[in-house]
């Protein structure tokens, strides 16, 4: 078969790789049959991911068609179309048993983490991929949900919910500021609607973005390249402040815009994969009462948003914006490179 293969920092090629096999019992063999590149892809392609060797197939999020099952599988069967989660979750585990299964404790990989896709092991960017845990891992993409809506729900949705929204602890009459309208941060303004904010601001350099926020429930955009752009937003707060700040890109810049945005408090919410540390300053904000969270998602809000998107209760249409075949995956990697300029959002691969 052909899969996306990372050669290290800056190198990837589209080549002929072994069919995976099944290894364990609770595995499936999936054909892929929708895709797409996620922000951390171009992290680990950066080289700001050190667990990814050289030769791992990139990928967490995906589509498809069970080919093979392992002995122990008895829920899903050949022909079954699953939703990929982008965390494996054993089911087992003390974590796994808490919702937390972020932080699986099963043997794949490296024990203690739930991501691995791509990461640990070889990913979803493939014709094939072998599924562990497959029964707790994948979900059954109902009628009326396409494959490129359910790639929405393997990683983005989820992570913009459970990080941006969830943990930011959006309620009725909020405001909201997401920072970076990407495709998670976009998910992070689809899904906190659902809670009733009084203000679901957009912030970004890209203006294009901002306003293309709307589409995905935003009711403000501010322009963060604008001299005035704090001046914007605590406007629309009556000088005090957002409710909540969601960090949607990564960088210390745009962590420290949430920071000065915060209100006495408030809620600041780290979604973005950071390639390098940020200063935090406890010297200063000890006294403020804000609360800080970040994480890695764990996807146990997955079943009642692919509820949410069956019944259009999430505007998810707006999310792709550029569709090729899994065959010119190169192509779509520059497209997705360089999303400033294409004005790309989640670039779907078609098999």
């Amino acid at each position: 078969m052909k899969a996306l293969v990372f050669k290290g920092p800056g190198q990837k090629a589209w080549e002929e790789v072994p069919n995976p096999t099944i290894q364990h019992p609770t595995d499936v063999i999936v054909k892929i049959d929708t895709t797409t590149i996620c922000g951390t892809d171009l992290h680990i392609l950066k080289g700001d991911v050190a667990a990814v060797t050289p030769g791992r197939i990139l990928g967490h999020e995906g589509v498809g068609t069970i080919t093979e099952i392992g002995a122990a599988v008895t829920t899903l069967a050949v022909g079954d179309q699953v939703i990929l989660s982008c965390v494996s979750a054993c089911g087992k585990c003390d974590y796994c048993k808490q919702g937390v299964f972020a932080h699986c404790l099963g043997d794949e990989g490296a024990s203690g983490i739930g991501w691995i896709f791509g990461h640990l092991i070889d990913g979803t960017q493939a014709e094939y991929v072998r599924v562990p845990y497959a029964e707790t891992s994948v979900y059954h993409l109902p009628a009326g949900v396409t494959p490129q809506q359910g790639t929405l729900l393997s990683d983005i949705l989820p992570t913009g919910h459970e990080i941006g929204v969830r943990y930011g602890a959006v309620k009725a009459g909020d405001v909201v500021a997401v920072v970076g309208t990407g495709p998670v941060g976009l998910a992070a303004i689809a899904t906190a609607g659902l809670y009733g904010p009084s203000h679901i601001i957009a912030i970004d350099l890209d203006a294009n973005r901002t306003e293309a926020a709307r589409a995905f429930g935003a009711t403000d955009a501010v322009v963060s390249s604008d001299a005035d752009w704090k001046e914007q937003v605590l406007a629309l707060t009556d000088g005090l402040g957002v409710d909540v700040a969601i960090e949607a890109v990564g960088i210390p810049a745009t962590f420290q815009m949430c920071i000065d945005l915060v209100r006495p408090g408030g809620h600041v919410a780290n979604v973005g994969v950071h390639g390098k540390g940020v200063e935090l300053a406890l010297d200063a904000l000890w006294i403020t009462n804000i609360t800080l969270t970040m994480g890695l998602v764990n996807t146990n809000t997955t079943s009642t948003l692919l509820k949410m998107v069956a019944q259009g209760k999430i505007p998810v249409a707006p999310f792709v914006s550029h569709t090729f075949a899994i065959n010119d995956i190169v192509e779509a990697y520059d497209v997705f490179g360089r999303a400033a300029e294409t004005k790309a959002l989640k670039v779907m691969l078609i098999a």
